[in-house]
């Protein structure tokens, strides 16, 4: 009965939603009830209220959105008879639909995702057995060490969990190959991982040909290997101790489940946050789809498998023959197989692992267009509206997961269009300067407050529409390259741990500052065609303050394209672990205060000033959270500095033997609660007022800064303060 009656006053909201939408009032009367909307939706946002609050905050501001579109499908459209007209005015029509219906799939999927979830109890005397592997194609043995050692620490019993090294890299068609010097490598790098693995007690597998890339790799895993449950690790993605304490019970409480991802934490900026200096302050990007939309996905059963940080029945991927290797994104690939044959899946709302991002602009662009082009094989071959055997809720979860990848699409046409109007006379929009204003500014006001108060503590306003402007230029072609050919993308690694030896602009940044004048030129059309076409002022205004918005995404994008130089490959993380420096007879207490796979910076008294100096070696004493063999590591003593409570020392790690390898897991990767810790410091709602202000001031400051870069003053780019901070937006 409480069902029926819920569902009746839904359905009278939708028809008396639809009926104003429809009305026919004065252009007046539409801005004044836009306004009214955006007036409500930020009393209701400033009120914190939550629950059935929210759902008619989001049903206010779909009523606005429904009644655009309406006017522009029914206004706005060019005549087909004006050929040069209608193409670009539908074209962009159909990238604001495209939008308007990503919106709306965005609001099925998140609107009231599932809270966190508590990790079951697990019943000891019931414990599956885990298989971990870490896949490896390229990467050095120092980072795969690393990753290793964390995987062997973690906290479940010995003769229940075996890790293997899945190598890629050592494969006999690449020890055999006909090139001398590769095939040489290739031997080498298989001893080297041989003897990294007997070392550190974990188990090496290589296998005969590079077939299907990553799945591939993984299957002949599975080929090997009998545990239970498989666990998957990128070969920079370090786990930490409780990772099986909080996954593995759920395998046991659920027989049909298949899947249970974590997040992708990062302890490294993406170049976005590197370059502009916001990794601190801003929610990465990462964390709008790990903390919001994942969760939203769970909550109908979607939330899908993302490569790492996951742990997968071995039962149910027999039945797909392994992992999915048609597309070069296995990863979804095989969870939308999975979901079509009735298997369910969980998503733990706590970050289990620490990897490494892209350093440069290349590798990120690199890494986002392998992730375009296998969403759109899915998309091609899969086509999940239609795959057989998902629920309705689950073809439209999947639906908004492989569609968000054409967004280069409308990101082109929203960047483009102004232009044919201020350089050509090309009317792509039937429409006056103030209806122009009146309908699109009250759309933008309410699409911003959705975002917000869909993604706010996650997001701030315009940090999407920058990503996305900077993938678009790359991103486009490479989509239009798959949905031509879906069979041409090959798998590539992603590089990381890359050093950054100068600043300079990345060697794919040209296109990037030709934008940009091609955006300052349309200003300067702007002003002409005001002056020579006074009548027709109010419409050029418009679509020139159009314009004025993509010149300041641009111009911020050119700071993303100036890399800034680092020389440090390790990355640090901020810890607050006691510890005791030992020099021969003298034992110093201290506290570590960061800490990196290459070293440390340790707090001591000041009186220990003349004895330690630069170069001295020493061991450094703590008490690891896991049982290690050896609780002493070796340093030497690299920077000496002091601050007001006393000597500041950074060290650098002497490893000369595995054991060290696992003390620093140990200190690095081991305490999970680091990681949630820090992504809370960065989760506040800045709001879309506060938001707007912020990023238009570091728009200009990183114009500046990628223009000096571009023109060749790196030296005045790189020794800029860094992106001005979100309280001095406020005043």
């Amino acid at each position: 009965m409480r069902a029926g009656l819920i569902v009746a006053l839904w359905a009278v909201a939708a028809v008396l939603i639809m009926s104003i939408v429809a009305l026919p009032i004065s252009l007046q009367a539409h801005l004044v009830a836009g306004l009214t909307v955006v007036a409500c939706m930020i009393i209701i946002k400033f009120m914190r209220a939550q629950g059935i609050w929210r759902l008619i905050a989001l049903a206010l501001g779909t009523a606005i959105v429904l009644r655009y579109v309406f006017w522009r499908t029914t206004s706005t459209i060019p005549p087909i008879t004006e050929v040069a007209s209608f193409i670009p005015g539908f074209l962009l029509y159909l990238a604001e639909m495209y939008s308007v219906m990503m919106l709306f799939l965005s609001l099925f999927v998140v609107s009231s995702p599932l809270p966190s979830r508590k990790a079951p109890q697990i019943d000891p005397q019931n414990l599956p057995t885990v298989d971990i592997f870490v896949p490896s194609y390229n990467e050095g043995s120092d980072l795969l060490a690393t990753t290793l050692a964390a995987a062997k620490a973690m906290t479940y019993p010995a003769d229940k969990m075996t890790v293997w090294l899945l190598d890629d890299g050592g494969t006999d068609e690449k020890c055999n190959s006909s090139n001398t010097a590769a095939a040489q490598q290739a031997r080498e790098r298989r001893a080297e991982l041989q003897a990294m693995c007997a070392s550190l007690d974990v188990k090496y597998l290589t296998r005969a040909r590079n077939v299907h890339a990553k799945a591939g790799n993984l299957n002949n895993g599975l080929e090997n290997s009998t545990a239970d449950l498989v666990a998957v690790f990128d070969a920079d993605h370090a786990p930490a101790r409780s990772f099986l304490t909080e996954t593995v019970g759920y395998f046991t409480k659920d027989k049909s489940l298949f899947l249970v991802q974590t997040p992708h934490f990062f302890i490294n900026p993406d170049p976005l946050e590197r370059n502009l200096g916001t990794f601190q302050t801003m929610p990465s990007e990462n964390e709008m789809f790990y903390g919001v939309i994942q969760r939203g996905l769970d909550k109908w059963d979607a939330a899908f498998f993302c490569g790492s940080a996951a742990v997968l029945r071995r039962e149910a991927l027999q039945e797909t023959n392994g992992f999915s290797g048609v597309s070069i994104t296995e990863d979804c690939e095989t969870a939308l197989e999975l979901h079509s044959r009735g298997w369910t899946s969980v998503y733990v709302d706590k970050p289990l692992i620490a990897g490494l991002q892209p350093d440069s602009f290349a590798s990120f662009i690199g890494q986002r267009s392998r992730w375009a082009q296998g969403m759109m094989q899915i998309l091609r071959y899969k086509f999940p509206p239609l795959k057989r055997g998902l629920k309705i809720s689950q073809r439209l979860c999947y639906m908004s997961s492989s569609m968000f990848w054409l967004f280069p699409f409308s990101r082109f046409c929203f960047l483009v269009s102004p232009l044919c109007y201020l350089f050509f006379s090309l009317e792509i929009f039937t429409a006056s300067g103030g209806e122009f204003f009146a309908y699109t500014f009250t759309y933008m006001m309410v699409n911003f407050m959705m975002q917000n108060y869909l993604y706010g503590r996650y997001r701030w306003p315009w940090i999407s529409d920058l990503y996305e402007y900077i993938q678009t230029i790359y991103l486009l072609p490479a989509v239009l390259s798959v949905i031509a050919n879906p069979s041409k993308p090959t798998f590539k690694v992603t590089a990381k741990n890359e050093s950054m030896e100068e600043s300079r602009v990345s060697e794919l940044g040209t296109p990037y500052f030709i934008i940009f004048g091609i955006l300052i030129l349309g200003v300067i059309a702007t002003g002409i065609r005001v002056w020579a076409e006074p009548y027709k002022a109010d419409l050029t205004l418009v679509t020139g303050a159009w314009n004025v918005l993509n010149l300041i995404i641009a111009g911020c994008a050119l700071g993303v394209v100036s890399e800034r130089a680092t020389r440090r490959q390790s990355h640090r993380v901020r810890v607050e672990r006691p510890c005791r420096f030992i020099m021969g007879d003298e034992i110093i207490d201290a506290v570590l205060k960061d800490v990196s796979v290459g070293g440390g910076r340790l707090h001591v008294p000041p009186s220990a000033e003349p004895r330690l100096k630069k170069g001295t070696a020493g061991t450094l004493e703590f008490q690891p959270f896991a049982n290690l063999p050896v609780q002493h590591l070796p340093v030497e003593i690299r920077k000496v500095g002091m601050d007001d409570k006393g000597l500041l020392l950074g060290c650098r790690f002497l490893i000369e033997k595995a054991e060290h390898r696992r003390m620093i897991a140990d200190l690095v990767f081991a305490n999970a609660d680091q990681w949630s810790n820090f992504q809370k410091n960065r989760h506040h709602d800045i709001g879309v007022l506060r938001g707007t202000l912020w990023f238009f001031m570091v728009a200009f400051y990183q114009t500046g800064r990628g223009l000096s870069y571009f023109l060749g003053l790196q030296r005045i780019g790189s020794s800029s303060p860094p992106a001005p901070s979100v309280a001095s937006a406020a005043k």
